[in-house]
């Protein structure tokens, strides 16, 4: 396939696709820190954080979306399966991640995850091309085997923040593959739905998904005006409603291998804010390890094609 010819419209409208992403990979990032310092004031596992997170989200949303949602749910009947899989594939990705964080620390959960998703979007979309990967491309899938052996090879002992480095870094991949996954389906599934109501649709198939877990592996108990309220609230209406509502909107004229490459602003801010805040300390061979990860993303972004029409 030829590569497409943008025009000056098409140039400003991926421009402008990428801002709101931009924002939400900021806001993403502060996620780690704040699930931290919920799990210090309240009693709650990681997947029960997970489903008062998208069921906080659901709830606002819902209460602007509800009369577009049921139409658009009739009219797009040969979708419903792809929501109902980006949705159960939201809960089940971000309560990977919130158990990485938990048992790994957050800079390592979030460089691996956001990392690994950009790397298996490009590989899929060159195996959906039928495009023999170019030579950049297999030198940054190289460096990224290199940067996650490092990393695994850094976990090291537990820690107060890493009580379960090698268990963090499984849920950390798992988390990874989720989000890839539901990237490529939500790209297409843009072009049919407005992102607030795919928003909508995603968080409350998550939180459903998610809400039998959470009772059978700690409760659900959060004390009424604590500070771990507010902070879910703000995990809720801020880093999911908001942040997912921007990126579904970035998707609709961003490529998700791009998009999920703009999206490393999060792990950037979460390693800061883990360091500064909660203290983690960042070992050589994970520092290299990352590096050699976030790299090879950014190398594949330079290098990678955009992609031609009917793609």
């Amino acid at each position: 396939m030829s590569r497409l010819s943008l025009s000056p419209q098409s140039r400003t409208a991926a421009r402008g696709g990428l801002l709101p992403i931009v924002v939400a990979g900021i806001l993403w990032g502060t996620t780690g820190v704040v699930v931290q310092l919920v799990r210090r004031f309240a009693d709650l596992g990681p997947v029960g954080i997970g489903f008062y997170r998208l069921a906080i989200a659901a709830a606002v949303l819902l209460a602007f979306t509800a009369r577009q949602l049921w139409p658009v749910l009739v009219t797009l009947r040969p979708q419903r399966w792809r929501l109902l899989l980006i949705g159960a594939g939201l809960g089940a990705y971000q309560a990977l991640y919130f158990l990485a964080v938990a048992w790994g620390g957050v800079a390592v959960a979030t460089v691996v995850s956001l990392g690994l998703a950009p790397v298996l979007i490009a590989g899929w979309e060159a195996l959906r091309s039928r495009r023999r990967p170019e030579p950049a491309a297999l030198g940054s899938i190289t460096a990224a085997i290199a940067g996650l052996a490092l990393i695994t090879g850094g976990t090291g002992a537990p820690t107060g923040t890493a009580p379960e480095p090698l268990l963090g870094l499984l849920a950390a991949l798992g988390s990874g593959l989720g989000y890839a996954a539901t990237t490529v389906l939500s790209r297409d599934v843009t072009r049919f739905v407005r992102p607030l109501v795919l928003t909508s649709a995603s968080t409350a198939v998550g939180a459903v998904t998610l809400l039998p877990v959470a009772l059978l592996t700690g409760g659900l108990a959060v004390p009424v005006g604590s500070a771990a309220a507010g902070m879910l609230a703000y995990l809720g209406v801020v880093t999911t409603a908001i942040a997912y509502g921007l990126f579904y909107a970035g998707l609709r004229t961003t490529a998700g291998s791009v998009a999920v490459i703009v999206t490393l602003l999060e792990p950037l801010t979460a390693a800061v804010l883990a360091v500064a805040i909660l203290g983690e300390r960042l070992t050589l061979p994970i520092a290299a390890g990352g590096g050699l990860l976030l790299g090879a993303v950014v190398v594949a972004s330079l290098t990678h094609r955009r992609p031609a029409a009917g793609d």
